[in-house]
């Protein structure tokens, strides 16, 4: 059982077990050693960061860990996470390190690990490296110890990257884009990007502070950059998350659209043009049951994981696939990228408006989703809601109320200590009258 990690990473409050200092040395000394070649040779990682203000000393504090274990380190400053995975397999490192919480508050962060082939680490590997932390590593000798240099084109390789996924035609002139980049990584490469292929660019959330990313902006709260899209008559929105490796688009009325509708377009234009491999798209178990009737009429499968970018693509890349994503707005187009770019995904939908000549609002409601409903209960940690009596009593008989008529998923968030409880119903008042009485016992069994 994994202790540190949850599902992308070890994440918690700054200054709080497990994201301290001292912890984030012990981690970059466990990682290090594991993944640092025996046998002669340069031992190299890269590390990235959002904007958040605690990012400097995690980004120290790993820098330690990790050179002491005889890896040199290689700072990319502030980037997007998909940025290092790209730059962990193009500069041949040993491994890459993200800091960031992604969609977090700024008193939040964490810390992901990308393996030398660019892609997030495994449950296995990640128990691997928890038990060195446990048990401590053997330090470098002082001829070994590592070194640590700044790279300061990080941004530009990473926009290259983004851009040569298009084809090399394409432009986007003509085209109002308002990009809300949340304060965070992408705060200066999206605008970049998006203003050298053509397009006019309206900024939002590109001020970073250290303390504000994903506040009041970003593909959690994207209503600013809806009023901005509407106050400026843009053609279209896309908002980033803190860690832009999500993406949620705005329409040309201000109206928002999720992954789910974005990866039907996506899946549906590649099927058409003969480029989606093993006739699939993967998504977890949170993408809406309107998404799945899309796609079986079009005779596309829909492979579902568990709640995690990290497990879509350990499908993807199990069974041969190359489109999949999560609800939230992680797309990860595996041919270009290997983990969601929120940044690229954007784009990819630009191109379609550009292809179609048709409006984002036409391309952004490819299927009318089934109501769903999700609500989150916090909890202290140590606790097992899910464990008791009544709230197994509440799932029992909610699942019995809409079999046949909908789905209930209970889940534990891998991020925060939170209960998500989230059903889906064509009939509204069956569908709130469950998800409320299964919240309920949840907030009674943590009371």
């Amino acid at each position: 059982m994994r202790k540190l990690f949850g599902t992308d990473g070890v994440r918690g409050t700054a200054n709080v077990h497990p994201m301290t200092a001292d912890m984030a040395l012990r981690i970059g000394a466990a990682v290090g050693r594991y993944f640092r070649r025996e046998a002669g040779g340069v031992h190299r990682v890269v590390i990235g960061k959002d904007t958040r203000l605690s990012g400097y000393m995690f980004e120290n504090a790993l820098t330690a860990g990790l050179t002491s274990t005889g890896m040199n380190v290689l700072l990319l400053g502030p980037v997007p996470t998909p940025a290092v995975g790209l730059m962990t397999r193009s500069m041949r490192a040993d491994l890459g390190v993200m800091i960031s919480a992604s969609h977090n508050p700024a008193s939040d962060n964490g810390i992901k690990f990308f393996g030398p082939d660019g892609f997030k680490l495994s449950d296995e590997m990640e128990a691997e490296i928890e038990a060195l932390v446990e048990s401590g590593v053997e330090l470098a000798r002082p001829a070994r110890i590592g070194r640590a240099k700044r790279i300061d084109d990080a941004r530009f390789r990473y926009g290259e990257r983004v851009k040569s996924s298009l084809p090399r035609d394409l432009r986007l002139d003509g085209l109002k884009v308002v990009i809300d980049c949340a304060n965070g990584g992408a705060y200066r490469s999206a605008p970049e990007v998006l203003w050298e292929l053509g397009a006019e660019v309206i900024p939002v959330g590109v001020e970073p502070d250290g303390h504000n990313i994903n506040r009041d902006c970003g593909s959690t709260k994207p209503q600013v950059a809806a009023e901005t899209v509407a106050a400026h008559g843009a053609d279209v929105g896309i908002c980033l998350d803190g860690d832009a490796d999500r993406v949620i688009l705005i329409d040309e009325h201000g109206q928002i659209a999720d992954g789910d509708q974005l990866m039907a377009l996506l899946a549906s234009r590649w099927a058409e043009e003969g480029r989606l491999r093993g006739g699939a798209l993967v998504a977890t178990v949170m993408s809406n049951l309107g998404l799945e009737r899309f796609l079986s009429e079009r005779g596309i499968a829909l492979e579902r994981t568990a709640v995690g970018d990290r497990y879509v693509v350990e499908r993807m890349r199990a069974g041969g696939f190359n489109l999949g994503g999560e609800q939230s707005g992680h797309v990860v187009m595996i041919d270009y990228a290997t983990t969601g770019d929120g940044l690229m995904a954007g784009l990819h939908f630009l191109a379609e408006m550009v292809r179609s000549g048709r409006r984002a609002s036409e391309l952004s409601r490819q299927f009318e989703p089934v109501p769903q409903l999700l609500r989150n209960v916090r909890y202290d940690k140590g606790q097992a809601p899910l464990a008791a009596r009544g709230v197994q009593q509440a799932i029992s008989e909610a699942e019995a109320a809409l079999k046949g008529r909908g789905r209930l998923l209970i889940r534990k968030s891998g991020t925060e200590p939170l209960v998500r409880v989230m059903a889906e119903c064509e009939d509204g008042a069956l569908l709130a009258r469950t998800v409320d009485s299964v919240v309920a016992a949840v907030k009674a069994a943590v009371a």
